[in-house]
């Protein structure tokens, strides 16, 4: 097997750092030892975009996207939207647009350049808290299930206090949309008595419908 090559370290405010590899043509982003993204494995994360916008059912509407990542879920996203829709991508750590730009701009493939498009290198936690009926949708894809993975402090977006606040960022009829790596029914309890209406739904990993089972929870406020 190729070995895979370190391009770029970032560092993450309240974490530890994240990794930058490339092995071939894939590429893969660590946290430690979890591999986090990987180039090969989009299907479930273009889901997380094309499935909320099926229960939107907006002509224009506004979405969050917590986490750019590798881009999977914007450019899903730009895919299914029209020319007036608005996308505002909530980034913490620069580095990773600066990724995007770089060494996988044939993977961006100029989503970040797109007219509807607004990147805001902030804390999404922060970004929700401050934009009251703000957004259409929340998409949330920042740690690998709703837990604070990535740095602790994300906890608070999936503690009651973080449901709450993204109940009041959505619009009537909004959807919150929260992907994972693994089911957790603890979390899906904690939606239902935040004043959700919940549909767990499992997706592959793969675009070709293969690889491991994740699970995205739409939420829609009561």
């Amino acid at each position: 097997m190729t070995p895979r090559e370190l391009i770029d370290t970032a560092e993450v405010p309240g974490g530890e750092p994240l990794r930058l590899f490339r092995r071939g043509a894939d590429y893969m982003i660590v946290l430690d030892r979890n591999e986090l993204m990987n180039s090969r494995m989009s299907g479930s994360e273009e889901a997380l975009a094309t499935m909320t916008i099926e229960r939107l059912g907006r002509p224009a509407p506004h979405l969050l996207i917590g986490g750019y990542g590798m881009g999977f879920t914007l450019r899903a996203a730009l895919g299914r939207l029209g020319p007036q829709a608005r996308v505002t991508v909530a980034e913490l750590v620069p580095q990773i647009v600066d990724w995007a730009r770089g060494p996988m701009a044939a993977l961006t493939d100029g989503c970040l350049d797109d007219p509807r498009v607004t990147v805001t290198f902030a804390d999404v936690a922060e970004v929700i808290a401050t934009a009251p009926r703000a957004y259409d949708a929340i998409l949330l894809d920042v740690d690998n299930g709703p837990d604070g993975l990535v740095r602790a402090a994300n906890d608070r977006l999936y503690a009651a206090r973080g449901l709450a606040a993204a109940r009041a960022a959505l619009t009537p009829g909004g959807v919150l949309a929260i992907w994972s790596a693994a089911k957790d029914a603890a979390f899906a309890r904690r939606l239902r008595e935040g004043g959700f209406t919940v549909d767990e739904v499992t997706v592959r990993a793969r675009s070709n419908g293969k690889g491991a089972m994740h699970t995205i929870w739409f939420a829609v406020p009561r």
